[in-house]
């Protein structure tokens, strides 16, 4: 399971050799792994705040907010890089974090989660 929870992050190693033997900028993939790392810290960061949070409405807000502010700082470093360094570079970047996201989204949403065990739930006096 560990190998296809991170199947991701092969991927990604696997994509320089792509990007070497394609001849495709290799700042374009610099620029997806930084993005990438950024995204899988972030997440797991979260993912512990989530876990230790009593209210699942909070946990819930972390976990969506997570979700939509990676997305957004995604996109917008992924559209600095295209205009700063090229639309060759930005396309490849974007290709291939799209690819990783794809991959990471299906895998986290397929397998279970490695947290082991289910949350308690609070109830409420009667």
């Amino acid at each position: 399971m560990p190998l296809l929870r991170n199947i991701d992050l092969l991927v990604l190693v696997l994509a320089l050799a792509v990007f070497v033997a394609a001849g495709l900028p290799l700042l374009g993939w610099l620029t997806a792994a930084a993005i990438w790392a950024m995204w899988r810290a972030v997440g797991a960061f979260t993912e512990r705040r989530a876990e230790e949070a009593a209210d699942l409405r909070r946990t819930a807000g972390l976990m969506a907010g997570s979700m939509i502010g990676r997305g957004w700082a995604m996109g917008l470093i992924l559209v600095a890089v295209g205009l700063t360094a090229g639309d060759d570079v930005g396309l490849s970047a974007a290709v291939l974090c799209v690819v990783l996201f794809t991959l990471h989204f299906t895998t986290h949403g397929l397998l279970p989660s490695s947290g082991g065990g289910s949350r308690p739930t609070k109830t409420s006096p009667t």
